[in-house]
Formats: structure tokens, sequence, C-alpha cells
């Protein structure tokens, strides 16, 4: 399943970036899109993301590429591991 989830990831980032255009009149330009470029300048991050996204799904590489963010969310750490007894 996560193999399907990750070849849609991928070919709905190209189809995003292709019709970016079109996708960028549907969804209209917000006040915070200026800023940082416009709206197709968004979807280009975004799908890019979700390129990357796909790519670690098929590689099953999803905890070590993205795992820094369930630091960075409050509620979302991992907890905390015990103490390992060496016998020394």
């Amino acid at each position: 399943m996560t193999y399907l989830l990750g070849i849609l990831w991928i070919v709905g980032s190209f189809f995003m970036l292709k019709y970016r255009e079109t996708l960028g009149d549907t969804i209209g330009e917000a006040e915070w899109m200026r800023k940082v470029g416009g709206v197709q300048t968004v979807l280009i991050f975004v799908s890019i993301f979700l390129f990357v996204w796909g790519i670690a799904m098929l590689t099953n590489t999803t905890s070590f590429l993205f795992g820094w963010i369930r630091y960075i969310i409050p509620g979302l750490k991992p907890p905390a591991q015990p103490a390992l007894r060496t016998g020394l």
C-alpha cells in the first residue's frame, strides 16, 4: 500500500507542476502567497515536497527524512528511550 501511495504522490506532484497555472487560478492568491512569490511558486514548493515524500515512501525512509518534524511540533515527541544496562 505504501508503494502505491508513493507512486501516487510522485504522479500527483508531476501533474501539479504541469497544471500549476490552472490550479493557481482555481485556488486563488492569498496575501501570504504574494510574500513568497505567488500562488504558482507555492504550488511548486508543495509539488517538490510531495515528490520527495513519495520517493521517501517508496524507499521506506520517511522516518529518517522527516523524523525531525516530531521534535518541532509539540505533542508528537517520541517517548523517551529507557537507559540500557551495560553490566559494568
